[in-house]
């Protein structure tokens, strides 16, 4: 019976969309699967509406309502235009920002955007082409905007689109404007709603006149220019992935001083098919497989990859015994804030109240670094527009030096407002040329802060669950670790146990206090004695639950790793066994 009600409701629904407000290939698309006797995808594509959240759209690009389409980018534009309108009703011209990666439809998303923004009076600065997030984000704050978009489903599958919202500050939007955007969009009940019309007068199309400043910016972020003279040859192979770092990252790179720069030429294809790569995401070691194939061919000092949006990077460089070995996110943020740190009080640069950020599932080896060297450390929720919210409140009162998140993003710099990959690549390119500089590698750098501030290693864990019945498996397992939190995790007794969804802390002898944080969020954390840290949270934008380990562990001497790590491994091992994942 359930069943029926199911496929009576998606029937409705998609019967509404066989009027001549939606084009004849999206009512045709319709019919076929109206009439095919399997149900499973008119199901995916009614049982719900692509939700536009705090984070905005993303999901599988096809026809309905639960999918990236011209009409549910069409009602996420409307609503945002609507809500923009009345929000700056006051001002003379409100204005936007368009920007959007290599995938397939991301042009046609972002052109059908410009259409109905400027449909609505609301002046628009369209890129002539993909570009990097980092730089929309920068040419909200440059151009004076009151909001931004980005078309971009970032690292995911070439199957995925998607729709990210930004403010005026040059992040992207929270309260109280994410929720009375949703609303709005909400409204919007068809595409009989949306004003498709462009007018052409309020469009201006950009491009070299905003990479130029924003490459500039880019290139004053450098804490030491002297090191890059001394190692400008610094041999480096990058890989764009076949999205917008292609862009930007080589222009920068050379713009900062590095004269061998080598890209891997059969990636520097713009496509959103991602044609040499299963998944675009530089997480991934196989993402990475063919950049790493040339440094080997080469001898190169680092490798570098951008995902499609090119806001995160991803990295490799070579062991103590030559081997190649990817540097995970939790890693690179500790290493981009422990020479940001080190090299900031050696050129006399630092202040007592500069201030560093890290999302809550982010290594807490971070924290050490900063407590050691006496900078503020703030802890905020996972996404980069609450790095920028902390940006934003102290804007004027202290200096943001970097923040970071695990899933390998950065920011070094406060003119954008979201993870930025292009300045990361430079950085990160400095920051190998200063260690070359000693005689050293990456690998080495590595090595000496895990010896001088502890050894930690971290796992996340992905239980993928897809469709309807996920999404019902997902909550279900979020609501039974909140009823019933462990008492021990992996051999060692839970002493603190932080539940964001209600704000409160219990400590291991059942005393409750609250979690000071800006708003509730769907996550839980157990830290255990042994100086485990366990964080779950449902992914905001796939489906499916994430367990973040991070074990702690000491490290004697640069040699001792690989016995830090053999023994950090057991213990994750043990962890994920009492966790059931």
């Amino acid at each position: 019976m359930e069943n029926e009600e199911l496929i009576k409701l998606v029937t409705e629904k998609a019967n509404k969309w066989l009027t001549p407000a939606y084009d004849a290939e999206t009512q045709a698309e319709i019919k076929k699967m109206l009439a095919n006797e399997d149900k499973t995808d008119l199901i995916e594509a009614f049982y719900k509406d692509l939700e536009f959240g705090t984070g905005g759209l993303r999901g599988i690009m096809g026809v309905g309502s639960n999918r990236m389409n011209i009409y549910t980018v069409g009602a996420a534009t409307q609503g945002l235009s609507n809500y923009l309108n009345k929000n700056f009703k006051d001002l003379e011209q409100i204005s936007v920002c368009i920007g959007h990666d290599c995938r397939n439809n991301s042009r046609l998303f972002a052109e059908i955007s410009a259409d109905i923004f400027s449909a609505n009076g609301i002046k628009v600065y369209l890129f002539e082409s993909m570009r990097p997030t980092p730089e929309m984000s920068f040419a909200i704050r440059h151009l004076g905007c009151q909001s931004g978009i980005i078309l971009t489903a970032s690292h995911n599958p070439k199957e995925y689109n998607g729709y990210k919202a930004y403010w005026d500050d040059g992040a992207q939007v929270l309260a109280p404007h994410d929720k009375g955007i949703i609303e709005e969009v909400n409204k919007i009940a068809s595409a009989a709603d949306i004003k498709f019309d462009r007018n052409p007068e309020l469009v201006q199309i950009i491009g070299e006149d905003i990479d130029s400043v924003y490459l500039d910016k880019v290139h004053g972020i450098s804490i030491d220019p002297e090191v890059i003279k001394r190692q400008k040859d610094l041999s480096i192979v990058y890989t764009p992935i076949h999205g917008t770092g292609m862009k930007l990252v080589p222009r920068a790179l050379k713009q900062w001083g590095f004269e061998n720069v080598h890209c891997v030429e059969e990636q520097m294809v713009e496509s959103g098919d991602f044609p040499t790569v299963i998944s675009p995401n530089p997480e991934n070691a196989e993402a990475l497989s063919m950049a790493i194939e040339l440094a080997k061919k080469i001898n190169a000092d680092i490798v570098m990859a951008t995902d499609p949006d090119a806001d995160r990077v991803g990295m490799a460089c070579k062991d103590d015994k030559g081997e190649w070995v990817l540097v995970n996110g939790n890693q690179t943020a500790l290493i981009f804030l422990y020479y940001i740190i080190k090299n900031r009080k050696a050129m006399g640069k630092m202040k007592d109240t500069d201030f560093c950020v890290k999302t809550i599932v982010t290594t807490e080896l971070i924290k050490a670094v900063a407590d050691k060297n006496n900078i503020e450390m703030r802890d905020c929720y996972t996404g980069f527009k609450w790095i920028a919210r902390e940006i934003r409140l102290s804007e004027g009162k202290q200096q943001y030096i970097g923040g970071g998140e695990e899933s390998y993003g950065f920011l070094a710099e406060d003119f954008v407002r979201d993870k930025d990959a292009v300045s990361a690549c430079t950085l990160l390119a400095e920051i190998c040329a200063w260690a070359k500089d000693q005689g050293k590698t990456l690998y080495d750098v590595l090595m000496e802060i895990y010896v001088e501030y502890g050894f930690s290693k971290e796992v996340t864990v992905n239980v993928v669950k897809p469709g309807k019945s996920g999404a019902d498996e997902i909550k279900a397992m979020m609501k039974n670790f909140q009823a019933n939190p462990p008492k021990e995790i992996g051999g060692s007794k839970v002493a603190l146990v932080k539940d964001y969804t209600c704000l409160k802390a219990t400590d291991g002898e059942g005393n409750v206090t609250d979690i000071v944080m800006p708003e509730t969020s769907n996550a839980l954390q157990f830290f255990t004695e042994d100086g485990t840290k366990i964080s779950i949270r449902p992914s905001g934008t796939e489906p499916k639950i994430k367990f973040y380990i991070e074990v702690k562990g000491e490290m004697g001497c640069p040699k001792c790793h690989a016995d830090a790590n053999a023994a950090a491994l057991e213990k994750i091992e043990a962890v994920k066994k009492s966790l059931g994942v």
